[in-house]
């Protein structure tokens, strides 16, 4: 999969991109990451990306022309067809991400990251994405954090990222659910003992039983996902 991200911070994605997961995908060649710097594509000597919105109001607007020009760029090097391709925006008042939504996007070869910074885009800027992400119901500086997220949640789901594929498919919210209790060593920890079930070696009925906690858990801690 290709990962390009459109941003005026590209140095924020260091710390995060140089370890774990992400660097050990990127290293076996499952992923191919590529940085553009919103401000290559500003037309004047100061390198300007933004402005004073019309009408009034408070802070400054990342300008459309700007921003398509970028996006005009990454699809530009794009070798893959539309159908494989999506551009995401990164916005407050894009469709609340999912688990469901991070399965989808790993299935695609090339995706197109814009994160939005300031007060916000250009509304014009909504016609030129194919949708729109919102990490929650909050406000951040700025896109890249949510970047970051997507990028770490869609990219250990592509096949062959993680050493055990099956892992992916227990984890909360597949299905719907939040993901069993788990316990490994003492057996015993001043007095809180791991549940006999998850001892006695019957894989079929440890099974079920993890299913029902899961249940459980969802219902309790988080009705709405039920």
């Amino acid at each position: 999969m290709k990962i390009s991200i459109i941003t005026l911070f590209p140095e924020m994605f260091s710390g995060p991109f140089t370890a774990s997961i992400i660097k050990r995908a990127s290293t076996a060649g499952k992923i191919h990451i590529e940085f553009i710097n919103l401000r290559d594509f500003a037309d004047d000597r100061y390198k300007s990306v933004d402005d004073h919105p019309y009408g009034g109001g408070a802070g400054m607007v990342l300008r459309v022309d700007v921003i398509d020009k970028a996006i005009r760029s990454a699809v530009s090097r794009s070798e893959v067809p539309s159908t494989e391709r999506q551009i995401i925006l990164l916005d407050p008042q894009g469709k609340t991400y999912t688990q469901n939504t991070a399965r989808e996007l790993s299935a695609l070869q090339h995706i197109i990251f814009l994160s939005g910074h300031y007060e916000g885009v250009d509304e014009r800027v909504r016609d030129l994405v194919d949708r729109e992400i919102s990490i929650g119901d909050y406000v951040l500086t700025g896109g890249e954090i949510p970047t970051m997220v997507l990028v770490d949640s869609i990219v250990r789901l592509i096949p062959g990222v993680l050493n055990k594929p099956d892992a992916t498919r227990s984890e909360s919210f597949e299905d719907n659910l939040l993901e069993y209790p788990q316990y490994t060593r003492p057996e015993d920890y001043n007095g809180a003992k791991v549940p006999s079930i998850l001892l006695s070696g019957d894989h079929a009925k440890i099974r079920a039983w993890q299913k029902e906690q899961a249940v459980l858990k969802t219902k309790k801690r988080r009705p709405d996902l039920t």
